[in-house]
């Protein structure tokens, strides 16, 4: 199949036109895009680039006044800065200090569903996801309402009229403050007392102030709390519209269904694109990227590349035969430098709960969610899935 050749995908999120294994080229506009996976791969792997997107330029503002959460920063700085706080989020990690409440909380949701009868997919898995990276963070002294102060925090905040951006620009602003006092604030008081095992206190003890702490906090949020969120309903998405899938995961072991959960994040990457700014020229097949050019480095085309992926690219195939040094979920965490340091987490903590929803007797999808862009981001956010059990097991 030829890089034109047009995949059919059983994504259910529209990515718009994708070339997986297109040579690397540049637009119109100047930006150089990469939708081949051993290009995307090398460029997220490379030391000869900086972070762009994800509100960067804006962040860089205040650079030399504070120091930049780790998302932002690229260097041996940040190398040092990931390898100490690596053991957050290892596998014995998580077995140790999370998993229980990642039972707890997942049990806690379901029964709300049972409760209720319905609800809303996207409420229950942030409240999950809030909880479980509020721990890792944390987080822990919060009063009531953290998962709204931060959806509030989150939402979209595009639209075509002027009035309506300022106002949200303002309710977005009035939340970040809300979700300093009455949480990040509460938290540094606590370690400041008393140090914990978790984020903030390694953060204090590197003597960081309360405004880097809350950069890294709301970084954090980002990547653990939203993302999982999404990725966990687009799952129950699939699972819910394909028979054969749902009695796969809901009757395989634990390896089975993880590798039904990384081919669906292959197949639909919660950030379909990543940017970086080049430091210096890239040679990349044979194509020199010049220093100072912005870079797409397009995940979800990349992911697609039968180089990579093998035949029907765009099919759930869990267990795909894959080419050398290609991870089961591709590039959806991201690699090299700023790879997603929660990966194991989201994807325990996703397990853990869709484990037990779709073991309710009687649960069943009454309205499929409503997709939107988040541009700024290049992630897809799903509200409004609502999920039901049957009346007599309510």
């Amino acid at each position: 199949m030829s890089a034109e050749t047009p995949v059919e995908s059983e994504r259910k999120i529209a990515r718009g036109d994708l070339a997986p294994g297109c040579p690397v080229h540049a637009g119109a506009d100047g930006v150089w895009h990469v939708q081949d996976f051993a290009g995307a791969r090398s460029l997220l792997r490379g030391t000869e680039t900086r972070q762009a997107g994800f509100g960067v330029e804006n962040a860089a503002k205040l650079e030399g006044k504070m120091r930049m959460p780790v998302l932002y920063r690229d260097g041996p700085e940040h190398r040092e800065h990931r390898r100490q706080t690596a053991k957050y989020f290892t596998p014995r990690r998580v077995e140790t200090a999370y998993a229980s409440l990642m039972d707890r909380l997942a049990d806690e949701q379901c029964a709300t569903l049972r409760r209720r009868g319905t609800a809303d997919l996207s409420q229950l898995s942030f409240r999950l996801a809030v909880a479980v990276a509020a721990e890792v963070i944390g987080l822990t002294e919060s009063g009531p309402g953290m998962a709204r102060r931060l959806d509030r925090f989150f939402e979209e905040k595009g639209s075509p009229h002027r009035l309506v951006r300022a106002w949200k620009e303002v309710r977005s602003n009035a939340n970040m403050a809300l979700f300093f006092w009455r949480d990040v604030r509460p938290a540094i008081r606590a370690r400041r007392a008393g140090g914990r095992d978790d984020l903030i206190s390694h953060l204090l003890g590197e003597g960081c102030s309360s405004s880097e702490i809350l950069g890294e906090c709301v970084t954090f949020a980002a990547a653990g709390m939203v993302t999982t969120r999404e990725f966990i309903t687009l799952v129950a998405w699939h699972l819910f519209t394909d028979d054969s899938l749902r009695a796969a995961y809901t009757e395989g072991d634990e390896k089975q269904r993880v590798a039904i959960l990384h081919e669906i994040l292959r197949l639909e990457p919660v950030v379909a694109n990543l940017a970086r700014w080049t430091t210096a020229e890239i040679r990349t097949g044979d194509v020199t990227i010049p220093a100072g050019a912005r870079v797409d480095i397009g995940v979800a085309a990349a992911n697609l590349d039968p180089a990579a992926v093998g035949a029907d690219p765009g099919a759930v195939c869990p267990g795909r035969p894959l080419a050398d040094g290609v991870g089961d979920a591709g590039l959806s965490f991201g690699d090299g430098p700023h790879r997603c340091p929660g990966a194991y987490i989201a994807i325990q903590e996703t397990d853990i709960f869709l484990r037990k929803l779709f073991a309710m007797p009687g649960l069943r999808m009454v309205r499929p969610p409503r997709v939107g862009i988040r541009k700024e981001i290049a992630s897809y956010e799903l509200t409004g899935l609502t999920v039901a059990i049957a009346p007599e097991v309510a």
